[in-house]
């Protein structure tokens, strides 16, 4: 489906409406609160943070379970100064391990450690679970079809499954 052309004057020039306004906070509250209560049980039950799980996530999706880490910044939507300092944390603790790239001098491999890898895998169960009760118990099967769709509308107005994931 194609969005119209913008024309000055058109309903994309007015106002959200007080309904509109109320239906995009209750939206922005809802997400904050889902991601703060999935953060804070993971964190009680794991061994891991959220952001180390995404960046464990996303090196164990890889090739070899490396990426460079201009790559893994640009997959977990971080900078490249915050994704370094959480780097070292995670070297501190064994997660992974930096290497300058064999074919760039300038370019830093991240690979997940074996240790990395199974606390990775010791964090998912606990972290789907939650997933499953916070999340898609709040649904009928109906309702989580409809979920979807709102969600692939909103990532594509936003560009975010052109050319990769965010």
């Amino acid at each position: 489906m194609a969005h119209a052309q913008h024309h000055p004057g058109s309903a994309r020039d007015r106002l959200p409406t007080r309904e509109e306004l109320r239906i995009w906070r209750n939206y922005l509250e809802t997400a904050e609160a889902l991601q703060a209560r999935l953060a804070a049980r993971f964190l009680s039950e794991t061994a891991l943070s959220a952001g180390d799980y995404q960046v464990l996530l996303a090196l164990s999706e890889a090739e070899r379970n490396t990426l460079r880490s201009s790559e893994l910044a640009e997959l977990v939507g971080w900078e490249r100064s915050r994704l370094s300092h959480h780097l070292g944390r995670m070297e501190k603790r064994e997660l992974i391990s930096r290497n300058t790239c064999t074919d760039e001098a300038r370019g830093i491999d991240v690979r997940a450690t074996d240790q990395g890898l199974e606390t990775f895998r010791a964090a998912s169960v606990p972290h789907l679970k939650a997933v499953h009760e916070l999340f898609l118990e709040a649904f009928t099967p109906e309702e989580l079809v409809d979920v979807d769709r709102v969600s692939r509308a909103l990532r594509r107005n936003l560009g975010l499954d052109q050319g990769g994931r965010k």
